[in-house]
C-alpha cells in the first residue's frame, strides 16, 4: 500500500530532501479566485450571501446565520453526560497547558531612568472556525476557544457550517461545547464565506470584524485566509492533516500502523509517512497496515490516503538521516518511537507537535493531552507554530525615559540621525534641551 522512498546510501542536501518529501496534490493558490469571489459576495450582500452559500455548499438554508441563545442553551442541556465529562476534562488540561504559554511581563533597566518594559497585549476580538465536513469536531471548539480565553481576548465569535442533517443548524455538539465554554456569539456559516464574514464583518447580523481568524478547514478556508490576511491576522493556512513517524526496530509495528491509520482517517489527502532505518520493521508495519485499513470504519477513505502520493515508507541509513528527512518534511504531527528518544528529539527542529515514546500517540494530542491540535500542515511547521495562547497575544514595548536618561543618549541619537540624513530625528531630542 505505502510506496517506498529508499534513501539508503545517499545523503541528499536540504534542497534535495525538500524535493523528495511526499506531498498531497493540493494548491491553495488554485482556490484563491473562488475564495475571493465568495468573500466578495459576503461583503456585498451580507447575510443573504451567507445563506445562499450554505444552500449551495452545505445543501441546506439556515433560518438565520446567527445561532439564537435558546438553541445554544438547548444544545448544552442536550450534551450526553459522557461527552460533557470528557469535554470538561479536556478543557481543564488545555487551559493548564495554555496558561504556561503566556509570557510574563519583563522590565529592563538600561540605566538610571532608562526603562523598557515588555508586555503581551491580547487582541480584542477573534473569529474561531470549526469545520463540519466529514466529521464533527467538538475538540476543535476547545482547542480554539480555550487559548483565546487564557490570552485574555474579550470578544470571541465562533462559526461552523450549517448541517443539512439538523435542518440548517450547526451540529448540536459544536453548539453545546461552545455554550459550555461560555461562547454566546455563534454563527451557522462555513468555508470561505465564514472567513470573509469574520474579516470584514456583517452589519445585518451584528457581526463585527475580528482582529484574528483561527481554526482548521479545507483548501477554500486556507485560500480565504490568504485573501484576508492583509485585513486581519490568521493562524496558518491549514490543509490536509499529516503524520510522520520515526521508528527503529524497537517500535511495535501494530502501534505504528494504528497511528498512521488514525490520521489517514481524516481525509483522502491526509499524509501518513513512516521513516525508519529498519527494513524489517517497515515490512511488519506494511503487513499490519493492510489489516487495520481493511478493518477500520472509514476504510475507503483511509486506503485512498495511504495509497496517495503524499504517503510513504522512507528507508534511511540511520536515525540522524531520519531526523533530517523529518525536518525537511516539517510534519504537523511527529511521533518518535525509538530506543533513545531524547537523542532523536535533540535533532528535530521542525514539527507542529512532537509525540515521544510508544504511549504518546497523536490521538492523545487530538483530544486529552493538554496540547493544542490546531497545527501547521503541508510543511508549514518549517516556519510556523501551532495554535497557542501566544497566537492571540502581541508583544509590545513600553519605553520610559526621564530627562537625564534621554540627555545621556542624545549624542548617540544625533550621530545616527545625521548619518541617516534624518536631522529632524535628532532635533526632536535637542529641542528638549535648549542651549
Amino acid at each position: 500500500m505505502l510506496r517506498t522512498i529508499d534513501l539508503r546510501g545517499t545523503r541528499p542536501s536540504t534542497a534535495g530532501l525538500l524535493a523528495l518529501v511526499p506531498r498531497a496534490a493540493t494548491d491553495v493558490s488554485a482556490a484563491l479566485d473562488a475564495a475571493r469571489s465568495i468573500i466578495d459576495e459576503v461583503r456585498e450582500h451580507g447575510e443573504t450571501a451567507l445563506l445562499d452559500q450554505a444552500e449551495r455548499f452545505d445543501g441546506v438554508r439556515p433560518s438565520a446565520v446567527r445561532v439564537p441563545a435558546d438553541e445554544l442553551a438547548a444544545a448544552l442541556e442536550g450534551l450526553a453526560p459522557e461527552i460533557r465529562a470528557a469535554a470538561l476534562q479536556t478543557i481543564e488540561r488545555v487551559r493548564s497547558a495554555s496558561e504556561a504559554q503566556v509570557p510574563a511581563p519583563q522590565t529592563t533597566v538600561l540605566a538610571a531612568g532608562a526603562i523598557v518594559e515588555q508586555r503581551w497585549q491580547p487582541v480584542a476580538r477573534v473569529g474561531l472556525y470549526v469545520p463540519g465536513g466529514k466529521a464533527v469536531y467538538p475538540s476543535s471548539v476547545i482547542m480554539n476557544v480555550v487559548p483565546a480565553q487564557v490570552a485574555g481576548v474579550r470578544s470571541i465569535a465562533l462559526a461552523s457550517p450549517a448541517q443539512s442533517e439538523f435542518d440548517g443548524r450547526i451540529h448540536p455538539t459544536i453548539a453545546g461545547i461552545a455554550a459550555l465554554l461560555g461562547i454566546t456569539e455563534v454563527y451557522a456559516m462555513g468555508g470561505a464565506g465564514a472567513i470573509g464574514a469574520f474579516a470584514y464583518g456583517v452589519d445585518g447580523i451584528g457581526l463585527d470584524p475580528v482582529q484574528r481568524v483561527t481554526g482548521p478547514g479545507n483548501v477554500f478556508v486556507a485560500a480565504a485566509k490568504r485573501v484576508v490576511q492583509s485585513v486581519t491576522g490568521i493562524d496558518a493556512e491549514a490543509g490536509p492533516t499529516d503524520i510522520l513517524v520515526i521508528a527503529d526496530d524497537s517500535a511495535d509495528p501494530d502501534f505504528v500502523a494504528a497511528d498512521l491509520v488514525s490520521q489517514a482517517e481524516h481525509d483522502e489527502l491526509a499524509a501518513a509517512v513512516l521513516v525508519t532505518d529498519s527494513p524489517e520493521l517497515a515490512a511488519r508495519v506494511a503487513e499490519r497496515l493492510e489489516a487495520r485499513v481493511t478493518a477500520t470504519k472509514h476504510s475507503a477513505r483511509v486506503r485512498e490516503a495511504i495509497d496517495g502520493v503524499q504517503s510513504a515508507i522512507v528507508l534511511v541509513d540511520d536515525l540522524e538521516q531520519a531526523a533530517d528527512f523529518a525536518n525537511a518534511f516539517g510534519p504537523e504531527h511527529l511521533e518518535i518511537q525509538v530506543r533513545d528518544v531524547d537523542a532523536t528529539l535533540a535533532r528535530i527542529e521542525n514539527a507542529g507537535a512532537i509525540f515521544v515514546g510508544s504511549f504518546s500517540p497523536v490521538s492523545l494530542g487530538d483530544y486529552a493531552a493538554g496540547s493544542n491540535h490546531v497545527l501547521p500542515t503541508g510543511g508549514q511547521a518549517r516556519h510556523a507554530s501551532g495554535l497557542s495562547a501566544a497566537t492571540f497575544l502581541r508583544p509590545q514595548q513600553v519605553v520610559r525615559y526621564d530627562e537625564q536618561a534621554l540627555r545621556e543618549v542624545a549624542p548617540v541619537i544625533a550621530a545616527l540621525s545625521t548619518e541617516e540624513d534624518l536631522p529632524a530625528h535628532g532635533e526632536a531630542v535637542t529641542a528638549r534641551f535648549p542651549g
